[in-house]
C-alpha cells in the first residue's frame, strides 16, 4: 500500500508542477489565458488528492480538517480552470486567483499537521 501512495503522491506533485508551471508559463508570455497544462494540472491534482485521501496508510491518516479544506481549494481551483478554458483572454484577478489557490493548497499540505 505504501507503493501506490507514493506513486499517487509523485502524480499529484505532476498535477502541481503543470498547474504552477501552466499558469506562470502563460503569465509571462503577456497572453492570460488558461492553457491545456493548467486544465491537466487542475484534473491530476482533483483525482489523485482524492486517492491521497484515502486510508491507506497504518493509523497515519491526515487531519478530516485538513482534508476538507484541501478538497475545496482543489474543487475551486478545477472550476475556475475548466469555466475558463475556452475563452481568449481571462481576466487577470481571475487568472491570479487560480495561482494563488494553487500556492494556498500547497501550503496547507506542507504546513498542516
Amino acid at each position: 500500500m505504501e507503493a501506490l501512495r507514493l506513486t499517487l503522491l509523485y502524480v499529484h506533485l505532476i498535477g502541481f508542477a503543470l498547474l504552477l508551471g501552466g499558469s506562470i508559463a502563460q503569465y509571462l508570455s503577456g497572453r492570460i489565458r488558461i492553457n491545456p497544462a493548467m486544465l491537466w494540472g487542475a484534473v491530476i491534482q482533483l483525482l489523485t488528492g482524492l486517492g491521497l485521501s484515502a486510508p491507506l496508510r497504518d493509523g497515519d491518516e491526515p487531519a478530516p480538517a485538513k482534508l476538507v479544506t484541501k478538497l475545496v481549494i482543489a474543487l475551486l481551483i478545477f472550476v475556475m480552470v475548466s469555466s475558463s478554458r475556452k475563452r481568449d483572454v481571462v481576466n487577470r484577478g481571475h487568472f491570479l486567483a487560480i495561482v494563488g489557490l494553487t500556492l494556498v493548497n500547497a501550503a496547507v499540505a506542507v504546513f498542516w499537521r
